[in-house]
């Protein structure tokens, strides 16, 4: 288990992270979420005791994580794959992390094959790929046979089949009873990995709930419509929120597809589609952290 308390991060007058409360618990995937420059980096290095807290605490398992005497056994991270000497194997690497731990060579070995990376275990790292360089990473984070994993964008670099593998190591890891985290800028792949989910903004908890919960309290769910008498019947919907996909289409939020559907009978308005439509974590992201970007684009 995971634990923030009143957690806070200051460089000189800048505050980054602010007061941020949170645990993370075993046996489900909790997706940490937010913009740029929101403290996500920052809070995992306060967790993993990279960075030491102007006041409050991390801990993992009741201990800070530098109290832990064999702390890859408790918790496995990720934070930045590259940080690998490059003229090094990946066989080499991992040993030598193994050997401050007393893991046995056979653990090597299986971390390896579980990152897809036993081909070309003896190769360089400087050879590798973005992708195979993440897959190592994720092996050292295994190396210890945590109870906790701690990993900071883990699909970055990899192709279709290695987002799929990674999507089914965490779900399996959280079934094995393991606290997993993971912080992510994909909202779509979050949204079929992670259970529960923490989003900050400018360094401040914005929510700690579940994906769905999060979605529904959105309001994002609409309706499209495709109706040949479309402005007629965007009179008939009064305090619903209507945009234009077409001339006759529109998408209706703020009701469901059955008062929408009353309203056009009892009007006789012809409705060629009447189709819900699934609010996205994306969205539902977007709405709660308008105000935490700290970089935003103008359109074009």
């Amino acid at each position: 288990m995971i634990r923030a308390e009143n957690l806070t991060k200051r460089y000189g007058d800048t505050t980054v992270v602010q007061d941020l409360g949170f645990t993370v618990r075993p046996g489900s995937v909790t997706g940490f979420l937010g913009p740029n420059g929101a403290g996500k980096s920052t809070t995992l290095r306060m967790i993993l005791g990279l960075d030491a807290p102007t006041r409050g605490r991390a801990t993992v398992d009741g201990r800070p994580y530098a109290a832990h005497r064999a702390p890859l056994t408790h918790v496995g991270a990720l934070l930045e794959a590259r940080s690998v000497h490059p003229g090094r194997s990946a066989h080499h690497h991992l040993m030598a992390l193994a050997h401050t731990h007393g893991i046995p060579r056979a653990r090597v070995e299986r971390v390896l094959a579980l990152a897809g990376l036993t081909h070309v275990a003896h190769k360089r790292v400087k050879g590798f790929s973005l992708g195979m360089g993440q897959r190592l990473g994720i092996a050292a984070a295994l190396l210890g046979d945590p109870a906790t994993v701690v990993l900071d964008e883990p699909v970055n670099g990899l192709d279709p089949e290695g987002v799929l593998w990674i999507r089914t190591l965490l779900r399996n890891l959280a079934a094995e009873g393991r606290t997993v985290l993971v912080s992510s800028h994909l909202m779509s792949e979050m949204a079929l990995t992670a259970d529960h989910l923490i989003v900050i903004g400018r360094g401040r908890l914005l929510a700690d709930t579940t994906v769905d919960e999060l979605v529904r309290a959105s309001g994002g769910a609409s309706v499209r419509v495709v109706t040949p008498e479309a402005d007629r019947l965007r009179t008939l919907l009064p305090g619903a929120r209507i945009t234009a996909e077409a001339p006759d289409t529109l998408l209706v939020t703020g009701l469901e597809a059955p008062e929408i559907g009353r309203a056009a009978a009892a009007h006789a308005v012809p409705l060629h589609e009447l189709t819900p439509q699934a609010a996205s974590l994306e969205q539902a992201f977007m709405d709660l952290t308008r105000d935490a970007v700290e970089y935003q684009g103008a359109s074009a």
